[in-house]
Formats: C-alpha cells, sequence, structure tokens
C-alpha cells in the first residue's frame, strides 16, 4: 500500500484521453498526454514539466491537458505539446501506449480515461510556457516522489516500451492510489 500524501495546493489530474467517463459543464472531460523520449549519452531521459497552473500544481507530468469539442486524443496530443512546450509534433510520430482509468470517488469530476502516447521525434527546442517549466529527466531515476501516485505502477514500464491498460483509484486525500486493476484489453 503506497504511503499516504497530501495533495499539492490546486492538485488535481492531468492525463490521457478515451471514452468520457465525467463531466465538466455538461462536455466530456478528456485529456492527453505525450511524453518525449530522448537518448543523451547513452542515457533514456524523458521531458517532464513542473506544473505552474491548473491540475496538478507543483507536479512533473507529461506534456497534454483537456481535448477540445471534436478532438481526437491525436489532434489534442499534437497541440497540446506545442502549447506547453513550443515544440511541434507530427500525428505520425505518437506512439500509444496504454489507457489508464483515474476515479475519484471523493471527487468524481476529476474521474477521467487516458491514453498515453510517447515519440522519440519532435521539431525545436522544449521552452518554458504559461502552464509549465519542461525538464529532461533520466528514464531510470525519475522524480516519482513529485509526480502523481499511479506513475510509480506504471511510468517506467512505458518509457522503456512497454504499454499499459489500468485502473486507478484515488482515496479521499486525492493524491494516493487506494486500489488498482488491469483494464480489460482488446
Amino acid at each position: 500500500m503506497p504511503v499516504a500524501r497530501l495533495p499539492r495546493p490546486g492538485a488535481a489530474v492531468l492525463l490521457g484521453a478515451g471514452p468520457p467517463v465525467a463531466t465538466l459543464g455538461g462536455m466530456p472531460y478528456r485529456v492527453c498526454v505525450t511524453y518525449l523520449l530522448r537518448e543523451r549519452d547513452g542515457v533514456a531521459q524523458v521531458l517532464l514539466g513542473r506544473k505552474k497552473t491548473g491540475l496538478g500544481v507543483g507536479y512533473h507530468v507529461g506534456l497534454g491537458g483537456k481535448l477540445e469539442p471534436g478532438e481526437t486524443a491525436v489532434e489534442a496530443a499534437v497541440r497540446e505539446v506545442a502549447e506547453e512546450a513550443g515544440v511541434t509534433v507530427d500525428p505520425a510520430d505518437l506512439d500509444p501506449r496504454g489507457e489508464l482509468l483515474y476515479l475519484f470517488p471523493h471527487r468524481e469530476s476529476w474521474s477521467q480515461r487516458s491514453s498515453v502516447f510517447v515519440t522519440t521525434r519532435w521539431q525545436g527546442e522544449p521552452a518554458e510556457s504559461d502552464e509549465l517549466v519542461p525538464a529532461w529527466h533520466d528514464v531510470a531515476d525519475l522524480p516519482l516522489d513529485e509526480m502523481w501516485d499511479d506513475a510509480r505502477q506504471w511510468l517506467s514500464g512505458v518509457l522503456v516500451g512497454g504499454h499499459v491498460a489500468h485502473e486507478f483509484t484515488f482515496g479521499d486525500d486525492l493524491a494516493t492510489v487506494v486500489s488498482d486493476r488491469p483494464l480489460p484489453t482488446s
């Protein structure tokens, strides 16, 4: 059982996309997440951003956010990477790595379904935005204590080529995973 952590001010979930499980203003609340991967001096690295505003303030997160009405997860991923880090990703270079379902029974409006993407190709250099400060992290040394609790269970595997299909339920502190189970895959 993970050690309980107090939620940070403004903390909320910011991850992927798929069929909606919650609504925000009557519209489906869907999001996407993309992890940019590179190798430097033989070391695999991932671009994470420390959130400055909005969902997940203070946490290191992948690049992503809400889907606009009528937008696919891939389209949103391309848009969000550009908005949050100032780099351009070709939709064909996004590699889907799985699906996550986040349940927050103590704050149901945070519950969502999440599609996860990775890419090793983009144009431009990541730069700070109004939403986050991007930084490269060694895949073997992720800042898991400064990320959402579920990340320690799946993120490393996805970053080295694996896939994920999992459901996570968060406790009343809105930060600690209290149960998890595999999602059925088709």
